[in-house]
């Protein structure tokens, strides 16, 4: 069971180091949703120990919300629940078209259905999902703080967001999470944001530690990904960049089987020693929570921290971060 437990501000009970990450469970841009696996995943996760759930609005439009509640609502639990808001979507559902969108009227509706999606009266953690630029930042952080009075909310926390909006931000409401991406290939938030979280007492909640599956020790030279698959567009999983990526899993995959580890296990134990960090485990059927408690009761040496880094020098020395993933502005 996982033991390795943080505290959040604004949350009574600690909260696994490992978190059951939903976006694939959504179905879109996963290839398709499997609603039964998924309930059952999340219950493999509560059994497995972990307590926080990360969730979206737009992992399916609303449909991994609607199966995170639908899972907890089945079992008994005493699970933390994160979601977010901040990205809008237009209509159509054939070539459906995403915009950040944090204006203050957004925010009170994306919340109330979040909180109806989810079966709660109170959600846990509430982040912006990217900032919006056409909204001030101090108004979206003013409009989830009256939020949060009324309790609705029990903690803030903001994804892909700079240390200068997050300054803006804090000046009208506290930060409790941070949401960056971060594993063993994109590491460009470990100078940025990570000193950024010790210092404002934050806790880092990390996504994509094994990197869209890239560190789960699965792929080859073969693997390929259907037109509504991310990875379709993710130059890491083009070649012949994708070959190098290749070669430093499978150095990767050596230094965890020294360790008697996996490659997963090992992949999210890096993040975890980065400091106040939890690691977004993500999946979509039971059998892949297996292993989550391989992650905890050891952490990498100082030397296999540095043959970490000659390994991604050697094979990825210029590293290539999601921002592709970001999604427009609103026009």
């Amino acid at each position: 069971m996982a033991t390795d437990t943080l505290q959040i501000s604004g949350l009574e009970k600690p909260v696994s180091r490992v978190a059951l990450g939903t976006w694939a469970i959504g179905g879109w841009m996963w290839g398709g949703p499997d609603d039964d696996n998924a309930v059952r995943t999340i219950h493999a996760a509560l059994d497995a120990g972990i307590n926080l759930i990360d969730t979206a609005p737009v992992y399916g439009f609303g449909h991994s919300e609607e199966v995170v509640g639908r899972a907890l609502a089945e079992k008994p639990h005493q699970a933390v629940v994160a979601t977010k808001l901040g990205i809008n979507w237009t209509a159509e559902e054939e070539n459906r078209k995403l915009f950040r969108d944090s204006r203050p009227a957004r925010i009170r509706q994306e919340v109330e259905d979040s909180l109806r999606r989810l079966r709660v009266d109170t959600i846990d953690i509430q982040q912006i999902h990217w900032p919006d630029t056409k909204t001030p930042i101090d108004e979206s952080a003013r409009e989830l703080q009256k939020l949060r009075d009324e309790g609705k909310i029990r903690a803030l926390g903001v994804s892909n967001f700079s240390p200068e909006q997050m300054d803006i931000f804090r000046e009208v409401a506290p930060i409790a999470t941070i949401q960056p991406p971060l594993n063993l290939f994109e590491r460009t938030t470990e100078k940025t944001i990570l000193p950024y979280a010790k210092e404002h007492n934050a806790v880092v909640l990390a996504y994509g530690p094994l990197c869209r599956g890239l560190l789960s020790g699965k792929m080859s030279a073969e693997t390929a990904f259907p037109e509504n698959d991310l990875r379709a567009n993710d130059p890491k999983f083009i070649k012949p960049r994708f070959l190098s990526y290749l070669a430093a899993v499978d150095e990767f995959k050596e230094m965890a089987a020294q360790r008697n580890k996996s490659l997963l296990a090992f992949s999210v134990r890096w993040v975890l020693d980065r400091g106040p960090v939890i690691g977004l485990w993500g999946a979509r059927k039971p059998e892949q929570v297996n292993g989550v408690n391989d992650v905890f009761g050891w952490s990498l040496t100082e030397d296999e921290k540095q043959k970490v880094d000659a390994i991604l020098a050697r094979h990825v020395p210029e590293a290539i971060d999601p921002t592709y993933m970001a999604p427009p502005e609103r026009s």
